[in-house]
């Protein structure tokens, strides 16, 4: 790994094993990309790489040079109305109206490790030597403002991460209206641009479609990152699949509005742009003041996709993540959520618990219900206070009681929110988002706390850790049920109301910051009504998240396959639940629900006294399972192996890191008349081991026989045999 500037040329190479990234002070003092993809060797110049020359229509930069135009120049952090007229990654609006800047370069600096990100998430180093950071400096004389941009690159991984931060110097105050985290161009076209798009219960499904001229863009304007688009963009050539083949991955550590674009121009250059959406973005820097834009991890792969997703998996789940819960083995948990909804008491619960106990369940998590009038959903959020007449021992009682039949306790929180039916609304009314003058939108009766204000997040907090200090809690699963509307907030002033979207979402992580380092043995795992805000940013503070409030098989196996395209599957929350499935009226077979549900963080959600007793008894093997494969499962390496989007089958294997296990997940949707052979081709193992299937010592096969002959699967190795939504798991162990 090293980060060198040859000083003749004025370039900056990065580079590790992996990746190249070369950047370029051009003639103008500004700058631009040479180059980033597959590892290439340092040399003292790659000035052959900048393309330029005289074009019809174009204009130029100095006078009597027709060479140098900025309008098919490849830059790095873009500006518009010098020549260029593309899209740029950033807009200053001065007090004269102008928006025309001129940062130039000044100074550099290269040091080992990287530097934490001002109140903002983030992906760390825990070793100095694990990552170099370049940063740029440039200045704007004129407005007296610096440009910091920042690029780390990791040693052992073909990441790069950038992020970008504005310093005025200057007496006159100037406007951000735009401050992408990145701007990429690359030198042509030639590429699919895959995302992952849905809604409520349906998040995060592939989406891929060819690139054409003009802009192409996915986007979030609903103040969380959203169910409808993931802050996620990968760019793949037309021919590249899982496992071979080039591919560049863009994802943002934000949790609120944001844009994610790439623009073809007529001269067949690409540029990708991700950061916080300029639309309801206004930032006034006055002098000596700042201000930081989200990071950037840039992933590049020559091995498909699959090398993509296994190098945003290693590095989210080592080194975004973090705390107490990062490496240890999840507990196994019951939600008593599609059991009872609000309708429960103490007996009901204890009830639950007791089974769950029973079977071997490790944590038991009461859900929303339990503070204020919450009998329903149209009274008592934002009272978090016990609601006694349901729990007369409280949740302290509770816990304990719990705790004393040897499980641990979880609680629900939605923090965020408010119903007008509270005492917390009754006492501050102003204390909502909302335009005044104007009605305000809710959705699930419920309306969205101001969390831009600092005297609100405090009271959230101060009633959060009451309950926490004096329960016994292991687990939070911290709720968001709705979008941002009429957004605005009566405690700023007019010009500062483009601030609102986004310091909530910097005091939301504030919330979080606070409350996990005060109870760092607590597992917070993150929930926006389902997947709503399942992005790298929440991952930072909660190692898990509630993956989609669609818990049927068949669905989660296209959520969860579309969400491994950038997270671990230790992040995501999976559960086996009731059927009929609540969310689409489907019944699946029990194995089936928990064969797909392992390869997450593994959990039940429903009542398990309403099982027969051969059923109860399938769970205690399915949790005794999992046992004793959670290391295997969160620790070890995913493989996409069949996609259920394009498919009747589904499948993926996870590997460990030493090749010496791994477990293979093989789904079939709908039954079918007389199918044809059937057989699956692994990946990741050690082609020189010998692997045992299942525990069999007749099935012995070499690493490369699984690889590249593959395992015929049998009609009779299906967990049910004659019905649709059927599945296997294949455990393999060296021999």
């Amino acid at each position: 790994m090293a980060i060198k500037f040859n000083k003749k040329s004025k370039e900056f190479h990065l580079y590790n094993s992996s990746i190249s990234y070369i950047i370029k002070i051009l003639d103008n003092n500004q700058l631009g990309n040479l180059y980033y993809g597959k590892r290439i060797h340092h040399k003292e110049s790659f000035s052959y790489l900048f393309e330029g020359g005289m074009r019809p229509l174009a204009a130029y930069v100095f006078e009597d040079d027709t060479n140098f135009s900025l309008q098919h120049t490849r830059q790095e952090y873009p500006s518009y109305g010098t020549t260029d007229f593309r899209y740029p990654a950033f807009e200053i609006k001065q007090r004269n109206g102008s928006r025309i800047t001129n940062f130039e370069f000044e100074a550099y600096n290269i040091f080992k490790g990287k530097k934490k990100l001002e109140k903002l998430p983030a992906t760390y180093v825990e070793n100095e030597i694990e990552a170099q950071t370049l940063e740029i400096i440039l200045y704007d004389k004129l407005i007296k403002t610096r440009l910091l941009l920042s690029y780390t690159i990791y040693e052992a991984l073909p990441i790069i991460t950038r992020n970008a931060k504005f310093l005025h110097e200057g007496k006159e105050e100037i406007i951000l209206t735009k401050a992408m985290s990145c701007s990429l161009d690359l030198p042509d076209y030639d590429y699919e641009m895959v995302h992952l798009a849905g809604a409520w219960s349906r998040e995060r499904h592939v989406k891929t479609k060819k690139l054409e001229q003009g802009i192409q863009s996915i986007y979030s304007l609903r103040g969380t990152s959203s169910a409808e688009h993931n802050p996620f963009i990968a760019l793949k050539r037309p021919y590249t699949t899982e496992f071979q083949g080039e591919v560049y991955g863009f994802s943002l550590v934000y949790s609120g509005n944001f844009l994610g674009e790439v623009l073809v121009d007529t001269h067949s250059t690409s540029r990708i742009m991700l950061g916080i959406h300029p639309n309801m973005f206004e930032w006034i820097l006055h002098e000596n003041e700042s201000f930081q834009t989200p990071e950037v991890v840039m992933a590049y792969s020559d091995e498909g996709l699959n090398g993509m997703s296994k190098a945003y998996h290693k590095l989210y789940r080592t080194r975004l993540a973090r705390g107490y819960w990062r490496d240890k083995s999840r507990p196994i948990l019951i939600n008593n959520w599609e059991a009872t909804t609000f309708d429960f008491n103490e007996e009901i619960i204890l009830n639950i618990a007791k089974t769950a106990k029973d079977l071997g369940i490790e944590l038991f998590v009461l859900d929303d219900g339990w503070f204020g009038e919450r009998n329903n959903d149209k009274a008592g959020l934002g009272d978090w206070y016990v609601n006694t007449k349901k729990l007369p021992d409280g949740i302290v009682g509770l816990s304990k009681k719990i705790e004393e039949m040897g499980m641990k306790f979880g609680l629900w929180f939605e923090p965020e929110m408010v119903n007008k039916d509270s005492n917390l609304y009754r006492n501050h009314p102003d204390w909502i988002i909302h335009t005044p003058n104007r009605s305000a939108s809710h959705c699930r009766n419920q309306y969205i706390l101001d969390f831009s204000r600092k005297e609100v997040v405090d009271y959230i907090y101060e009633a959060m850790s009451k309950v926490l200090r004096e329960a016994s809690i292991s687990y939070v699963k911290w709720d968001m049920n709705r979008y941002m509307t009429e957004c605005y907030s009566v405690a700023k002033t007019a010009e500062n109301q483009g601030k609102v979207m986004h310091e909530y979402v910097l005091n939301v992580y504030s919330l979080y910051e606070k409350l996990t380092s005060e109870f760092p043995y607590i597992l917070f795992e993150s929930c926006s009504s389902g997947g709503a805000r399942f992005d790298p940013g929440i991952l930072y503070y909660a190692p898990q998240g509630w993956t989609s409030d669609n818990t049927d098989a068949v669905e989660r196996m296209k959520i969860q396959y579309g969400t491994s395209f950038v997270y671990p599957i230790s992040s995501m929350g999976a559960h086996v639940s009731e059927v009929p499935n609540q969310q689409v009226i489907r019944t699946t077979p029990l194995e089936t629900r928990a064969n797909v549900a392992y390869f997450g963080a593994f959990g039940y959600e429903l009542d398990l006294n309403n099982l027969s007793k051969k059923e109860r008894a399938l769970v205690k093997k399915q949790v005794e399972f999992m046992k004793e494969k959670r290391e295997l499962i969160q620790k070890g390496t995913f493989y996409r192996l069949v996609s259920p989007l394009e498919n009747n089958i589904n499948s993926w294997m996870v590997v460990s890191e030493d090749k010496c296990e791994a477990l293979v997940g093989y789904y079939k949707i709908l039954n079918t008349a007389n199918d044809g052979f059937k057989r699956i081709k692994l990946h990741g193992l050690d082609s020189n081991k010998k692997y045992n299937i299942n525990d069999n010592k007749q099935n012995v096969f070499f690493g490369d026989e699984l690889m590249y002959a593959g395992i015929p699967v049998k009609q009779e190795d299906f967990c049910s045999k004659d019905g649709d939504f059927t599945s296997v798991l294949y455990y393999l162990k060296e021999a």
